[in-house]
């Protein structure tokens, strides 16, 4: 289970480095995006209050039907495609809307609860962004009388687990979290579950909510190295210094500790004392991480310490 897991190690400090790229959009810009961030997920709650007050029952199995809008057809085009590959979603013909265009579409079952809806529409606002597009509409609708649930056994906690590392490999960031979800529901001693979804949360921005699952698997497992790691860097990110030099000198405190965690954890310390503005101790750092073996402190080294 833990070798799956580093695949998503790396990806979560690729994108704590870099951060949402920032298109060259058009019709629906970086501003526009970041200025419509908590519009989103006030209209998420919404949504689910109204599915709630029509019969909605926690964790119905529900399909939603969704719209996105854009000033190009090939932007949708791309869209489209883009959906229907790293998605169980089916998408329709592309249609004029006055001088506009948009494309309509349906997920695939998903259980419904506040937090999911959320974070399936923060993945969707993202992905509209992507391919300079907006998120322009979606809803459900709520069959009490027929409502499916999922099933949660004890033996299916591995099941959702798995099936949630295979959402995130397709880049099917919303798909992943429902699963690991599920995964919590059944079994909530796990720190896999909550380090995993962690990650995903954060790629949708909600880094106070990925902060409490690191918190949450830290504490079931406090020798967790890749989950401090991660809480270190989420914590600098946020401009939390003294909180991220605290995780990776824990980190560098642990008993057999391999030569891939001390090269993090030195490294990472280095970048947030020279955050702090202390390069003395950023440079003692790095090189520490190089004398450990990472190659890729040289980089900073040559940059600010000579």
């Amino acid at each position: 289970m833990m070798e799956r897991l580093l695949i998503i190690v790396f990806s979560l400090l690729t994108f704590t480095t870099y951060g949402q790229k920032k298109m060259d959009n058009n019709y629906f810009t970086w501003d526009d995006f970041v200025d419509g961030f908590g519009k989103e997920m006030v209209a998420a709650e919404d949504v689910f209050n109204n599915m709630v007050k029509n019969g909605l029952k926690y964790n119905t199995m529900t399909k939603m039907d969704f719209t996105f809008v854009s000033d190009k057809k090939e932007n949708l085009i791309n869209l489209g495609e883009f959906l229907k590959t790293h998605y169980p979603y089916s998408v329709q013909e592309i249609q004029r809307s006055d001088e506009l265009w948009e494309i309509n579409g349906e997920t695939n079952e998903f259980p419904m609860t506040a937090d999911n809806l959320l974070y399936w529409a923060l993945d969707m606002y993202k992905r509209g962004y992507e391919f300079d597009a907006t998120f322009d509409a979606y809803g459900g609708i709520a069959d009490a009388k027929n409502a499916k649930f999922p099933i949660l056994d004890a033996a299916k906690a591995d099941v959702y687990f798995d099936k949630g590392l295979e959402c995130y490999s397709k880049g099917d960031l919303s798909g992943s979290i429902f699963n690991w979800t599920l995964a919590i529901e059944i079994d909530s001693k796990d720190p896999n579950y909550y380090y995993s979804r962690a990650i995903v949360k954060n790629k949708l921005y909600t880094w106070k909510s990925a902060l409490k699952d690191y918190d949450k698997a830290i504490e079931i497992a406090p020798q967790f190295i890749s989950a401090l790691i991660n809480r270190g860097g989420l914590k600098d990110e946020n401009e939390d210094y003294k909180g991220a030099i605290a995780d990776y000198e824990t980190v560098l405190k642990l008993d057999k500790l391999e030569a891939e965690g001390k090269q993090q954890a030195y490294f990472n310390l280095g970048n947030t004392y020279f955050n702090l503005k202390d390069k003395k101790a950023a440079c003692k750092n790095w090189n520490s991480a190089l004398e450990n073996g990472a190659e890729y402190a040289k980089e900073r080294i040559n940059k600010h310490c000579n």
